[in-house]
Parts: structure tokens; sequence; C-alpha cells
């Protein structure tokens, strides 16, 4: 079963008010194990970016004056997605973005059914306790220290893992089916799955790790996503 785990980040709420999508990324996973395939596109909104929104994401206007317009990236996309399942926080916000974007090319719409709430299944699975991202990276102990400013590809990583555990854990479907031992040729009762040996490597470039860094220190201490 292939799923794709996206987040996009946006220009503000609402795409009927000329809002537009500047950034999408997606994890693949195959049967709930990430195979570290991404996809990850910035993109240009071809109007100006609100303040609002930028203190959200860090993502400017200069910055993304050389990007690609939707239209030149709707075909990737489309052929990355397929008809896989698209597991997104929020899941009504995304789709409401990427298909208004595909409407307005004449392309064909990602179908409702085909997105796996995040949000909803955590609101369900812990009624009245924070379902934010944030909140549940606590809850489950993922490490995302490295979020300081929301990321598309950033947060669909860490979606990921939360989706994992909010399924009952990573790799889930290994404790339907007994493993053969290799030595003996048995089933072998007392295997469990274990981390990943080496760490999949980091999709930051250093030149946006620095722009990151620069964009922090110019915005200075009073900054709303370095507080708490």
């Amino acid at each position: 079963m292939r799923e794709i785990v996206m987040d996009t980040e946006t220009t503000g709420f609402d795409p009927e008010a000329g809002d537009r999508i500047v950034e999408i990324g997606g994890v693949e996973l195959l049967n709930h194990v990430p195979t570290g395939r991404t996809y990850h596109q910035y993109i240009n909104p071809e109007r100006g970016m609100p303040q609002d929104a930028f203190e959200v994401h860090g993502l400017g206007d200069e910055f993304l004056r050389d990007k690609p317009v939707f239209a030149k990236i709707a075909d990737e996309f489309l052929e990355f997605v397929g008809d896989s399942k698209l597991v997104i926080h929020n899941a009504s916000f995304d789709m409401k973005f990427l298909n208004a974007e595909l409407r307005w090319l004449k392309k064909p719409q990602l179908p409702w059914e085909q997105a796996i709430d995040t949000l909803a299944i955590a609101r369900k699975k812990f009624p009245g306790s924070p379902a934010s991202l944030d909140a549940l990276c606590r809850r489950f102990g993922i490490d995302n220290a490295s979020r300081t400013l929301h990321g598309a590809l950033l947060d669909s990583e860490i979606l990921a893992e939360v989706y994992l555990e909010l399924i009952g854990g990573k790799q889930p479907d290994f404790a339907l089916a007994p493993i053969r031992d290799a030595k003996s040729g048995g089933e072998n009762d007392d295997w469990r799955p274990s981390r990943r040996p080496t760490p999949l490597p980091s999709h930051l470039t250093e030149k946006e790790k620095a722009a990151h860094a620069a964009f922090v220190e110019k915005l200075g201490d009073g900054a709303l996503w370095l507080k708490g």
C-alpha cells in the first residue's frame, strides 16, 4: 500500500480570495514504511506575500521570484501522487488549495476521499487534548527541534512519524504477520522492529540553512516561533 504524507505552505487561508500555494512537500510510505523518496517544490504564487504568512514560513517575494509557477509543476506533482492515499494534517485546508490550483488549470481534481486527515484521527483518539503537530510530537516523544519555521517537506517528515504512531506505532503491520527466522527457517516470535541504523540525510541545502539562520537573526529574540 502506497501513501504520501503531505503538507503545503500558502500565502493565506482562502484560495477563492486570491491566496496561493508556495510550497509542497511529500514523503512516500510503502506499507507504512518510509521509502526515502520525497517530493519537494517551492512555487511562485504570482502575487505578494502577506506579512502574516511570511512570519509563519519565512518564504518571501524575493526567494520565490525565480521559482516555477504551479502550472509548470502540476503534471509532475500529479504523477508523483497518483492514486495513493494522501496523509495530511487538517486535510481540508491543503485539499482545498490543491484542488483550487488544479481547477484553475482545468486539471483533474484530487478526490476528497483520497485524503486521510491525521487531525481528525488525533481528535478521535485523544478527545479534548491538543492535536496540533507540535502537541502530537510532544505526546509521542518525536524530536521536532528543527521546526523553528513551518516548512512543507520538514513538516511532512515529522507528520509521517506522527501518523505511524497514531495508527499503532512504527511499522504496525509487522505485528500481524509472523517473521521467518533466517537461520532456523521457523517463525521468530521475538522479532521486534528496530530503529534505522543510519538516519536519512537532511533535505535542506547549506544555502537554505544559511538563509534561515539569517532570517531568524534579523527578527531578533521576539520572533513568535522562538517562544515556548
